[in-house]
């Protein structure tokens, strides 16, 4: 009897102990910060981002993270202006524009995450001693007029000589993300294109990456991440939670293989498998796409400024303190 009685004190302290335990997980959940981050597309060339999510990191930060993909600068510029996203990835041209356009809560870039192009020149056909001049009179399908992709297309063409806008002929009035289709149906003798797009036209027969932007551009701050200096102001806890998950990522990174990374991401890209995942991160790795930290240097920032006034797409330069804070990044790094 006193057995039977001990057993069942013993079975009632583990339902109390294992209801405690979902309890407090349960609380723990519900103490998660939601932020919604909308990012400019979902592309591998973004994976320290994909392995922070993957790997738990938001959460181990207290976020709880729901990812959106705008599918254009402009696009995730109005989701954060409008506070439909509370931070937003992006090109940092997009905060000069709308700083220059006096907007009254401007955004703030917090952290840089790549300092390359991520885009690749594709051919129609194996060109292995591609010249930029083989451009000369030639179709090229480019990017948005005054984004990033086109921009540092433009740059490229401007430092070997080459007049973007009487050498040569760029489509522009293709939508992001539909270029590598119509380019596959023949329009076009070139077209520039971010990854898996590239890869995938590789692997039809349909093109030939040629060239990489990101190695002939140097060093260029592509994207970054930014949230209204309103939000900042109020949620200085979350953007350092934030961008201590986003380090973590870098530091994997850079302390991993092309292989281990595409692992870790491959469930963010369902529709792309292993072999093609591990040979895009192989290229961006080995172009040195990703920083080791997410400090956005005030020379990063002047060379984008003179990346914009050399596409004829700035009016007056904006100063470096309104629009970048170093301070979350460098906390971060400790």
């Amino acid at each position: 009897m006193k057995k039977s009685l001990l057993s069942l004190l013993l079975s009632l302290l583990m339902v109390i102990a294992l209801c405690s335990g979902v309890s407090c997980a349960a609380e723990e959940k519900k103490e998660l910060t939601p932020v919604t981050l909308n990012e400019v597309a979902h592309s591998i060339f973004y994976a320290p981002q994909y392995v922070a999510i993957e790997l738990g990191y938001f959460e181990e930060a207290g976020i709880d993270l729901t990812l959106v993909t705008g599918f254009g600068a402009d696009k995730t510029m109005t989701a954060v202006l409008s506070g439909e996203a509370d931070i937003g990835f992006m090109g940092s041209e997009s905060s000069i524009y709308t700083y220059n356009e006096g907007a009254n809560d401007h955004v703030v870039n917090f952290a840089q995450l790549t300092q390359r192009a991520g885009n690749f020149l594709v051919a129609r056909e194996e060109m292995p001693d591609f010249d930029w001049d083989d451009l000369k009179g030639k179709n090229v399908l480019g990017g948005r007029k005054g984004g990033m992709p086109e921009m540092v297309f433009e740059y490229i063409l401007k430092q070997h000589d080459i007049d973007p806008t009487t050498d040569l002929t760029i489509n522009q009035s293709i939508d992001f993300g539909s270029t590598a289709a119509a380019f596959s149906e023949g329009l076009g003798d070139y077209t520039i294109e971010f990854e898996p797009s590239a890869t995938i036209l590789e692997s039809e027969n349909k093109g030939y990456v040629v060239a990489s932007l990101g190695k002939d551009s140097g060093y260029v701050p592509y994207t970054a991440y930014s949230a209204k200096q309103s939000y900042i102001n109020q949620y200085p806890d979350t953007i350092q939670g934030f961008t201590n998950a986003l380090q973590k990522g870098m530091d994997y990174v850079q302390s991993h293989s092309p292989f281990e990374i595409a692992k870790i991401i491959e469930p963010q890209f369902p529709e792309t498998d292993l072999n093609t995942i591990t040979t895009i991160v192989t290229r961006y790795y080995d172009q040195d796409t990703w920083k080791d930290n997410l400090v956005f240097e005030k020379s990063s920032f002047d060379l984008l400024q003179d990346i914009l006034e050399t596409a004829g797409e700035l009016e007056k330069r904006t100063p470096y303190e309104d629009l970048v804070t170093t301070e979350f990044a460098k906390k971060a790094i400790k």
